[in-house]
């Protein structure tokens, strides 16, 4: 179902920089790179791959690779360790930089 979401909204994915979102000192960090993380990749479906982007997370101090697929509303993350989640659009800014 993932690889049929990804697929389908593939056409709608807006070319850009790198984004985040922020919560408190967590940020996820979305580029337009091609994800090339192999462990990634293996949980991802291979006709989908292609659609999907690097990603990294910081979370509580500890940084996690992720890649990341557009939908309409919404952006798929699938992370190193199988966790996957959910990010809505309007939750992205560009980066603040400190």
């Amino acid at each position: 179902m993932l690889a049929a979401a990804c697929l389908a909204s593939a056409g709608s994915a807006a070319q850009t920089n790198d984004l985040v979102a922020y919560q408190g000192t967590n940020a996820i960090r979305l580029t337009d790179t091609a994800c090339t993380d192999a462990a990634v990749l293996e949980r991802i479906e291979p006709e989908a791959r292609l659609y999907f982007r690097q990603a990294r997370a910081t979370v509580d101090g500890k940084s996690y690779r992720a890649c990341w697929g557009a939908l309409p509303m919404a952006v798929v993350l699938v992370y190193e360790d199988g966790d996957q989640g959910m990010l809505p659009l309007s939750a992205l800014q560009k980066p603040v930089d400190i």
